[in-house]
């Protein structure tokens, strides 16, 4: 399996599991929690999760799904931005490690910028290091302004990811955000890689795909795992789903189909803001 390496030695793969409005229906629970126990033992190791999903419930849907299986799981974890004071953070991460039911986080993300200051998010996150409850932590939907700033703060230089919406349709950060991290050895963590499902309803993608033997999902998460540095965060509430994807592993994309995509779905010619789900 392609992996990623990230700043602090950590490796990855390029393809994780996503779990967004997951644990909220109590139906699909059981569905659910087999689907992500399924992606362990396919490999797909790193679980991101938010405090915001579910208002907790899909911390304690992920919690269930690892339980005895903590240490196969790299497991990430969201803040609120304001809850990412030094007050703050402490509370809403001592609240996620009880619903996740583990003593730590392995990767603890900024989920977006608010009003807290980012110096002040960067102390929090590193007193939460110092005293064992995080191994590492990043930020999430930040734009080239905010990463900046944040790059050029004491110790700003430590974050591991910029988690961003990025996807054949979402290509916006190419044009600034994604070389800018590049250069600096940040990699970027896709959420919405087939943009929440509608990319299955995508003409030019079906046409694309059903030559080659794989469906639309296969062919957009195909298309993000060709970049490098990149790691890919599909929703995997089903078995069935996570088998899709996992079968975009054994179809990567060469070049031509790589350049046609970009006809079908061009890349930026100028600055766009950023683009959030």
């Amino acid at each position: 399996m392609k992996t990623v390496r990230l700043p602090s030695g950590d490796v990855v793969p390029a393809l994780g599991q996503g779990t967004w409005n997951m644990g909220e229906n109590p139906a699909l629970r059981a569905a659910e929690i087999a689907s992500l126990r399924a992606g362990l033992d396919a490999g797909l190791r790193l679980v991101d999760t938010a405090e915001m999903y579910g208002d907790g419930l899909t911390e304690s849907l992920v919690g269930e799904a690892i339980a005895g299986r903590r240490d196969e799981a790299f497991l990430v974890s969201k803040v609120y931005p304001h809850n990412a004071s030094r007050k703050g953070m402490a509370t809403a991460c001592a609240a996620s490690l009880r619903r996740l039911k583990t003593d730590r986080l392995d990767l603890y993300l900024l989920h977006w910028s608010g009003s807290v200051p980012l110096a002040e998010t960067v102390e929090a996150f590193q007193r939460l290091q110092r005293e064992g409850h995080i191994r590492s932590w990043g930020v999430s939907n930040l734009d080239i302004d905010a990463m900046q700033e944040l790059w050029n703060l004491p110790g700003g230089r430590e974050v591991q990811t910029n988690q961003l919406l990025y996807n054949l349709t979402r290509r916006g950060i190419e044009w600034d955000l994604l070389p800018w991290q590049r250069e600096r050895g940040v990699p970027t963590m896709a959420y919405s890689p087939i943009e929440q499902g509608r990319l299955l309803r995508h003409k030019g993608l079906a046409e694309f795909a059903a030559p080659r033997g794989i469906t639309p999902a296969q062919a957009a998460l195909a298309w993000v795992m060709a970049k490098d540095e990149v790691i890919a965060i599909p929703k995997t509430a089903s078995k069935e789903r996570l088998a899709e994807n996992l079968a975009a592993l054994e179809n990567p994309l060469d070049d031509q189909a790589l350049a046609e995509l970009d006809a079908i779905f061009p890349p930026p010619r100028r600055a766009v803001p950023l683009e959030m789900l």
